[in-house]
């Protein structure tokens, strides 16, 4: 399995809103949960990732097809493949 197929949903939303360069504050306000929640989701995300901070999150979502990412299923697994590769 690949990094990105392990995420989450939510972990998907919340990488998606730092590409769009909101904040812990801002995407919790969103989200309807607190600012420690989005932490939270975050360091998951990096650790499944294999990034280490919002702004190599926000450079593989872009390179990625930004708000479109992930990739439709049948794609994902190549597109995955292609960024574990690039990072």
């Amino acid at each position: 399995m690949m990094p990105c197929e392990r995420l989450t949903q939510k972990e998907i939303q919340v990488a998606i809103m730092v590409w769009e360069g909101l904040t812990n504050r801002e995407i919790g306000k969103i989200i309807g949960t607190s600012e420690q929640v989005i932490k939270n989701h975050l360091r998951s995300i990096f650790d499944k990732i294999g990034v280490w901070s919002r702004l190599e999150l926000a450079m593989y979502v872009a390179s990625h097809g930004g708000k479109d990412w992930p990739l439709q299923p049948e794609r994902l697994g190549a597109a995955c493949t292609a960024a574990v590769a690039g990072f």
